[in-house]
């Protein structure tokens, strides 16, 4: 994109103007004693303003001044015909300590006020406080706050909560740079994207879509985008693997702090990859920079491209968004780094692993529970449904199984170290009815103690007792006197 000129200031369009009437004068000095006819020729022209555009005559006295202003300068010539600058810019008005201390608190509760507004409440605040100060007019109220810091900032949605006052805080104390991750597979970036326009289902209704997408920090490089019904961990877990498997393990993943991201199975797969995970500051979206920029080319071009399509279904709209990423954005210059992403991510150094396979993947991204084993039928309960414990594995009251919410046709049972010992399946009532139970391979038989035999502690407390000499705890009745 062409971009257009600077736009120069009054006074060096003034400077240009008066070099180029007297430049002439000073390139090829008149004949002595030809001075002022040069100069009168001079004012009786015409010139065009260079402000206004319009024809204007100068007299000659002012020619001859810029004449000797700029004969007398022994730099640029140019720069002495300048206009002059007063005294005072750049410099603000003296505002008083109790004035400034009264913007400070207005700002800091009111980021997002204009500088009028804060002019306005400033007034009333000196009176209501009966401040000695003087009210400075708006004017220097907005250089100043702008000298400051001060500066007025969007007003964002649910700006009151902790989490955005926080963000708040930080960008006004910390200053905001640029980054680049300098390895492939370094660091990649995540994110969900709500889209402009509704897709039609099957059933009739009209639905937002939603896209995930998985980007490398150092090439740009889309490792896979897809759009979804709902914002959800389980589309989260889908469409990371896919990105994975083809473009390598990452030793970093920035995401923000929506709930997808912090589920239990996203976060212990993670972990399990040996993938760093760590999150943005809340309502600080400008920390993922190159994810945001990466929305605004997909909506810009891709669904922009889409817009005659009345019946547009989530089928194309993912077909035309893979072979737009692969077609087009990742094989298209890209300004900053002067090449296209494919062939940056080619090109540098890379630190990504190779990716495991499907089975594994799926093993990976599955939380982590404790339950307690049922000692009645050997179940345990997982969201509401029971799963069968296999009997040689009775004795365990704890265990430990591993699972992903959305599939629990697949859930396993894991050690201390996590490595999976056995899968579980749901209790069958209608065939346990059946009343086919499998035998449990019995262990040696416990000896039966010899009947009519009392037990050896008893045994000995009854001899000790007797060896006492104490008189019997108690006096016994015969059968008669029992009758």
């Amino acid at each position: 994109m062409q971009r257009g000129k600077v736009k120069k200031s009054s006074s060096e369009l003034w400077a240009e103007f008066r070099f180029g009437v007297v430049g002439g004068l000073l390139s090829s000095p008149p004949a002595a004693g030809g001075l002022q006819a040069a100069i009168k020729a001079l004012a009786a022209q015409s010139w065009q303003h260079p402000i206004s555009g319009k024809q204007a005559q100068y007299g000659v006295a002012t020619i001859e001044r810029w004449y000797y202003r700029a004969k007398r300068e022994r730099g640029s010539a140019v720069e002495a015909l300048r206009r002059k600058t007063r005294a005072d810019v750049g410099a603000t008005r003296v505002v008083d300590d109790a004035v400034k201390s009264v913007l400070r608190e207005h700002h800091r509760e009111h980021p997002s006020w204009s500088y009028k507004l804060h002019a306005d409440n400033l007034a009333s605040a000196i009176v209501a406080r009966a401040l000695s100060a003087a009210v400075p007019s708006g004017a220097t109220v907005r250089r100043w706050m702008q000298s400051a810091g001060l500066l007025r900032a969007r007003n964002v949605r649910g700006h009151t909560r902790p989490g955005a006052l926080a963000a708040r805080d930080h960008y006004a104390a910390t200053e905001v740079r640029s980054y680049e991750n300098e390895y492939v597979g370094g660091l990649w970036h995540l994110d969900y994207h709500h889209c402009r326009r509704a897709v039609l289902l099957p059933s009739g209704r009209w639905q937002t879509p939603v896209c995930l997408a998985v980007l490398d920090d150092h090439s740009r490089i889309a490792a896979h985008v897809q759009w979804y019904l709902a914002e959800t961990t389980e589309n989260l877990v889908h469409a990371f693997c896919q990105a994975l498997q083809r473009r390598g393990l990452p030793r970093l993943l920035l995401s923000d702090n929506g709930s997808p991201m912090l589920g239990e199975e996203f976060t212990s797969g993670l972990l399990r990859l040996g993938i760093v995970h760590e999150t943005t500051l809340p309502y600080s979206p400008y920390q993922n920079g190159k994810q945001e920029r990466f929305w605004g080319v997909l909506e810009g071009r891709c669904v922009a491209m889409l817009e005659s399509c009345a019946d547009l279904t989530l089928a194309l709209l993912n077909e035309a968004t893979l072979a737009w990423v692969e077609i087009e954005y990742n094989r298209t210059l890209h300004s900053e780094i002067k090449c296209t992403p494919l062939e940056r991510f080619l090109n540098s150094s890379d630190v990504s692993r190779p990716s495991p396979s499907s089975a594994e993947l799926k093993a990976a991204f599955m939380r982590e529970v404790p339950r307690f084993q049922r000692r009645s039928d050997g179940t345990v309960s997982i969201c509401g449904k029971r799963f069968e414990v296999p009997a040689r594995y009775r004795q365990l009251r704890e265990l430990r199984l591993r699972y992903a919410e959305w599939d629990l046709s697949v859930v396993h049972l894991v050690d201390a170290t996590g490595i999976a010992l056995c899968q579980l399946y749901p209790q069958d009532k209608a065939a346990n009815a059946a009343g086919i139970r499998r035998a449990i391979t019995p262990g040696a038989p416990a000896a039966l103690p010899p009947k009519g035999e009392i037990a050896p502690l008893l045994k000995k407390h009854m001899a000790d007792y007797a060896a006492s000499g104490l008189p019997p705890a108690y006096l016994p009745k015969t059968e008669e006197e029992k009758k």
